[in-house]
């Protein structure tokens, strides 16, 4: 392709601001560049909650957003992870320590299904048991944060940190904490998407139902 060819390619294409949920007070995260609105559509942008926020502090926490709508020159997202630095989770390890992860998969109470990573680490090297006592911590908080929150509400408790204080508050009396993070949360399927798995799985269960009469 000549120059001219990309010149003229790049003349046609338009910038469109990116922006947040409106839970992030619709504030511009990037621009991305398409011929037409609809290829916008589906692109990613990450960010940092630090950006976000203003507090440099938080720029260990990265957010993934997802545009899903365009409307004039605006482009228009859903948030779809939360995750921390691979170097601020390293900085967290201690040798002689112990590091306490779960992966628990939950649903909110508006039907948002989504995946929560958190980790605890202690002071000094922990038994299996108390390994095992403190995981079971961290499911229980995660598991009736959720059943109690909407997607916006639980989001709003990882990113203040007060889901992972609940977890250290009981957590650290099975044994001495030095720290509790959320590592990692993804959205895994929005209530549409999970509303038409459970129609799915009823209509294959009426079918096994069906087959077996027939038998």
């Amino acid at each position: 392709m000549s120059e001219r060819s990309v010149s003229k390619s790049r003349e046609q294409k338009r910038w469109y601001s990116v922006l947040a949920p409106e839970q992030f007070d619709r504030q511009e995260i990037g621009e991305t560049l398409a011929e037409e609105p609809q290829q916008v559509v589906g692109r990613t942008i990450t960010t940092t909650l630090g950006d976000l926020t203003g507090d440099s502090g938080a720029n260990n926490t990265k957010l993934t957003f997802k545009i899903t709508d365009v409307g004039s020159d605006s482009a228009y997202t859903e948030f779809i992870k939360y995750e921390l630095t691979r170097d601020y989770l390293r900085s967290l390890v201690r040798r002689g320590a112990s590091k306490v992860e779960a992966s628990i998969t939950v649903l909110t109470t508006d039907d948002y299904r989504i995946r929560v990573q958190p980790v605890a680490l202690t002071t000094k090297k922990a038994d299996r048991s108390q390994e095992k006592a403190i995981r079971r911590v961290m499911i229980d908080k995660v598991n009736a944060a959720a059943a109690d929150r909407t997607f916006e509400s639980f989001l709003d408790a990882i990113v203040d940190g007060n889901l992972s204080s609940a977890v250290y508050g009981e957590a650290k009396t099975i044994y001495p904490l030095r720290r509790v993070e959320v590592q990692k949360l993804t959205l895994e399927a929005r209530p549409s998407e999970v509303a038409a798995e459970e129609e799915a799985a009823v209509d294959v269960e009426a079918d096994e139902v069906a087959v077996d009469a027939d038998e």
